[in-house]
């Protein structure tokens, strides 16, 4: 190939790409002639290329104590990542479990245990964070060292130096006053964050001493997580510092100061919140706000009202959400928060009052206002006491010791089924265990008597087959002989229903089997 005579051969590459794209004919060539002359100019080009110089070769990754999961769980972790369940059909479509859903709990438990992932899949575990941020602090977690090594190395993986400790996912002994002042002012800001929280955990007070020595110099987003990072651990020593945060030139950071104070029942913020709330809402009357001054300002009262308030109704919830709950006894003559709640508010006022109060239990973390607030379980929720939203009702929830948050949502649940649990669910502790899983499974059985089809209830559905205790796949299991009753390809919704069950059994069965393979040996 090649030859001299082909017209071709001695030209450069710019003239082959142009009798390419016009035409052999036009040089009185041969389509052949032109890809011969391409090919040995090819050659050429490659031949002369010479090597750059060899890249440094990284250091090597750190090494990472914590032990490796048993075998038989880390291939049970890679057929997570592949998303493939390793066994065979089910014979019936959907009723095979939803992994996606399993590798969260999967990532918990090996957590729980102190394991770190199997080298050979941490590239999987990266990917699958880089995915699903659900999965970011436990996949990370397990990653351990490694993965942050290998984010130093892949651009993709560069998120995880954002949101961890950066190179080596390693911090400074919090008592090392010299190694933290060095780190806090050299450290990358995803660095910086973690020391903040490590300090804070050691010694609560120190968070703040540290925060004072760059606070000016700080950038307004920066300041804003790092006030953020406070709620952990909050207490009074920590007043002086968010009382001149009030000060700050953010709007964002006032509020969020303003927001922190108010969750401190003792502090001044609080008192100034409670003469302002109890001078407006007592047992004569409501009288919301005439004006917001400078001093409501200041202390975290946002001035303009969503679309749709109105002003006065507005400041007046503001006020009364930050004022200390233990303010209101007095003002109404001795009353407990559920005899306080049951009274009857001006007329226009009452959704307004309370809404306040069910905020201000929330930030207070007040579980006796909560449970005046959620009322009787049993109760239709728009007739409850307190609110009528559910989610305000989860948020509630959410305070109450964790015995009492399940035994009341179970009492929901036998009372009005599980069209409106979903969010209620969402806030209990798993496995759902005892009462609450026996209301779930009995709820579930009523809905599909009741001839309803399961997609009606897919979140709850979702929801059991993630929190349900293994230990119900047994009683659930009784509800799927209905399955042997339908012929293949049958429709309706007992096709539905049992399919739902087969899977929710399914799911359950792998739960506990996933859990007795991350046991440590014995």
């Amino acid at each position: 190939m090649g030859k001299a005579d082909d017209g071709y051969a001695d030209g450069d590459w710019e003239e082959l790409v142009t009798a390419a794209l016009l035409g052999t004919e036009r040089r009185g060539g041969t389509p052949e002639a032109l890809l011969d002359a391409a090919a040995v100019r090819t050659l050429r080009r490659r031949a002369g290329l010479r090597p750059a110089p060899a890249a440094r070769r990284p250091d090597p990754a750190p090494r990472d104590p914590r032990p490796a999961p048993p075998e038989a769980a880390g291939r049970r972790l890679a057929l997570l990542l592949a998303g493939r369940t390793g066994a065979a059909g089910t014979g019936r479509r959907g009723a095979a479990p939803d992994l996606t859903e399993l590798l969260p709990q999967w990532l918990a438990a090996a957590g729980r245990h102190g394991y770190r992932a199997p080298a050979a899949l941490v590239p999987a575990l990266m990917d699958a964070a880089r995915a699903r941020t659900d999965l970011r602090p436990q996949a990370l977690a397990l990653a351990g060292a490694r993965g942050l090594w290998l984010a130093r190395l892949n651009p993709e993986w560069r998120f995880a130096l954002r949101g961890t400790a950066g190179g080596t996912g390693e911090l400074p002994d919090p008592a090392d006053g010299q190694a933290v002042a060095r780190l806090w002012e050299e450290g990358l800001f995803a660095e910086r964050v973690a020391l903040l929280g490590a300090v804070r955990a050691h010694e609560a007070t120190a968070a703040t001493r540290l925060l004072a020595t760059t606070w000016a110099d700080e950038r307004a987003e920066d300041r804003l997580m790092f006030l953020d990072s406070l709620r952990s651990g909050l207490s009074m020593a920590d007043e002086p510092f968010l009382e001149a945060a009030l000060g700050d030139r953010s709007r964002n950071v006032r509020a969020t100061a303003a927001e922190l104070l108010s969750a401190l029942p003792a502090s001044a913020l609080a008192g100034r919140m409670a003469e302002r709330a109890l001078a407006c809402v007592g047992p004569e009357g409501v009288e919301p706000p005439a004006e917001c001054d400078a001093g409501m300002l200041r202390d975290g009262v946002v001035r303009r009202p969503p679309a749709g308030r109105g002003e006065r109704a507005w400041w007046l919830g503001q006020l009364v959400e930050a004022a200390p709950l233990s303010c209101w006894r007095d003002r109404f003559g001795g009353l407990d928060p559920a005899e306080m709640v049951a009274l009857p508010v001006a007329e226009g006022w009452a959704e307004e009052i309370h809404a306040a109060w069910c905020r201000a239990a929330v930030r207070q973390r007040d579980a006796r206002w909560s449970k005046a607030l959620l009322g009787a379980a049993s109760a239709p929720p728009a007739a409850g006491p307190g609110t009528a939203s559910l989610a305000e009702r989860a948020r509630l929830l959410e305070t109450l010791p964790e015995g009492e948050r399940a035994q009341w949502v179970a009492e929901f649940v036998r009372a009005h089924g599980l069209s409106e649990a979903f969010q209620l669910l969402g806030v209990c502790r798993v496995p759902w265990a005892g009462a609450l899983g026996r209301a779930v499974v009995d709820a579930l059985d009523a809905a599909r008597a009741a001839g309803g089809y399961p997609w009606s209830f897919s979140g709850v559905m979702g929801l059991a087959e993630r929190c349900l205790d293994p230990a119900e796949a047994g009683r659930l299991e009784a509800l799927t002989a209905t399955a042997e009753e339908v012929p293949e390809g049958g429709s309706g919704a007992a096709a539905y229903w049992a399919e739902a069950f087969q899977r929710l059994v399914a799911t359950l069965r792998l739960r506990a089997a996933m859990l007795a393979e991350l046991a440590p040996a014995s």
